[in-house]
């Protein structure tokens, strides 16, 4: 939309005809601005190299409001790009190519910037407000568009909120500024880190679970993207449920879950299998539970109950949507991390629709994006394709080249675990090797590589990292206690 304004008479000159749509979004009033800024920056550039520098690093054309200034500022960035210097001269040399000289007022109108300038040490301060002027105007037009959209009976309401998200969010992100820092500083809140990690017992990340894999990765780092890919029907949502259940019950961690394949009932009923250790047909209702079981699974579900862990099984979620309740849920819940199950069934931007190798990609990046933002770990499950399956040699161990859909997935993440069952995708029929499955850390971008052997159970839907552990001990003696008080 236009931002053109005619100044002296404070009206638009061009842009949405809000009458004729029976808007009126600003009331009548001038979008916000600061012509007096505008001028003094790009009068301060052409006086300063110092002040150039400053202006290319926070600005962009869209900063300035005015047509003139907008073209000004452009011919900067072209002799900046040149590697050229920066004076009246050359910026009028500049424009005079560009064909745009006459356009802005001619030299005359360049020399009067230069007389505006009351303190070029003030370069700082007048550059925050055009950035700050620069927001009001995106936000100003996000709203427009999510209000012109609003009122179009055509367009669908899951559309409207997609869009809605993604116009603010964009906004917002397009002038968020993170400074640049010296390594002093960084080493020191590292040296801080580092020494409350030594004070404080246990993983400086949240913990998975199973011994050998935390030793590798130390637990879940903060900000890291984890993609955890698999064939279908190998594992990856009761590995992730594992996961999930072994944070939140065992360690007291609030965890957000976002399933898109299974609904939240069918969820809880695979934590209450793997919880109980009872058969899931009994848990699904086809087969009676005796009375004892009953007790069983009575006890082993009071932890679930009182566990931080919270489900969200919205269907093909859009990216936006996801952020927003993972932000909401990092700032009110406290959640330490949260897993999404699975990422190709994520709606990527409106505009790449059709393009699924790009909408893949935009996805992947957003997670890793939403990670960093949050500073919390993302668990991501994703699909495999058949290569693994059909390629010669190698059992049908999968590749990092396997992630089905988009290499970006590879790129974007900090972490690739594959999980490899022989005996699930029919390249085993040993009996020795039934529910063997290997734990593949493919990529770690701050660790080591490697494989961990663990078993998979079925009936309980549940991963052991050895056949016999003290949780299989304890919990025979759970099964003991719950027949003894049945009988």
């Amino acid at each position: 939309m236009s931002r053109d304004t005619d100044n002296s008479k404070g009206r638009s000159l061009s842009g949405p005809n809000l009458e004729a749509l029976g808007m009126d979004l600003g009331g009548g009033n001038v979008p916000p601005q600061a012509l007096d800024a505008e001028e003094t920056v790009l009068g301060a550039m052409l006086l300063e190299q110092r002040c150039v520098d400053e202006g290319m690093e926070d600005l962009t054309p869209e900063c300035f409001y005015n047509p003139k200034h907008r073209t000004i500022f452009e011919a900067i960035s072209a002799l900046v790009s040149d590697h050229s210097a920066v004076d009246l001269i050359t910026v009028t040399n500049q424009l005079r190519a560009m064909g745009k000289l006459q356009e802005i007022g001619g030299p005359v109108a360049l020399a009067n910037l230069t007389q505006t300038v009351a303190a070029a040490a003030n370069m700082e301060f007048h550059v925050g407000i055009l950035r700050q002027k620069t927001i009001q105007r995106d936000l100003i037009t996000a709203a427009y568009n999510i209000l012109r959209l609003a009122y179009d009976d055509s367009v669908k309401v899951d559309t409207l909120v997609d869009r809605a998200q993604s116009d603010v969010y964009a906004a917002i992100q397009n002038n968020v500024k993170r400074e640049v820092r010296d390594v002093g500083s960084i080493m020191n809140k590292v040296m801080n880190d580092l020494s409350e990690m030594q004070k404080s017992e246990g993983l400086p990340g949240v913990p998975s679970g199973f011994l050998k894999l935390d030793a590798v990765t130390q637990g879940w780092q903060p900000s890291d993207l984890v993609i955890l890919a698999a064939r279908p029907s190998v594992g990856k949502t009761a590995f992730a449920l594992n996961l999930a259940r072994n944070a939140a019950v065992d360690h007291h961690m609030p965890v957000a879950f976002f399933s898109l394949e299974m609904s939240a009932e069918q969820l809880c009923k695979r934590l209450m299998t793997s919880e109980s250790g009872l058969d899931a047909a009994k848990i699904k209702g086809g087969v009676k539970c005796e009375p004892y079981e009953w007790l069983l699974l009575e006890q082993a579900l009071k932890a679930i109950e009182r566990a931080p862990l919270y489900i969200d099984d919205t269907p093909g979620i859009p990216l936006m949507e996801f952020r927003t309740k993972a932000k909401s849920l990092v700032k009110n819940k406290g959640v330490r991390i949260i897993f999404v199950d699975y990422l190709q069934l994520m709606q990527g931007p409106t505009e790449l629709r059709g393009m699924r190798e790009q909408e893949v990609a935009a996805i992947s990046r957003t997670l890793k994006a939403t990670a960093k933002e949050l500073n919390v770990p993302v668990i991501a499950l994703s699909q495999l394709s058949r290569n693994a399956v059909q390629r010669q040699g190698g059992q049908g161990r999968p590749q990092l080249s396997d992630l089905r859909e988009s290499g970006s997935i590879e790129q974007d993440a900090d972490m690739v675990i594959f999980i490899h069952r022989p005996d699930a995708i029919g390249l085993s029929e040993n009996p020795e090797e039934k529910g063997l499955a290997e734990i593949i850390l493919a990529k770690h971008r701050n660790g080591e590589t490697g494989e961990i052997e663990m078993r998979f159970r079925g009936e309980e839907a549940k991963f052991f990292e050895e056949e016999d552990t003290l949780e299989g001990q304890s919990r025979a003696r759970l099964v003991q206690s719950a027949m003894n008080s049945s009988s």
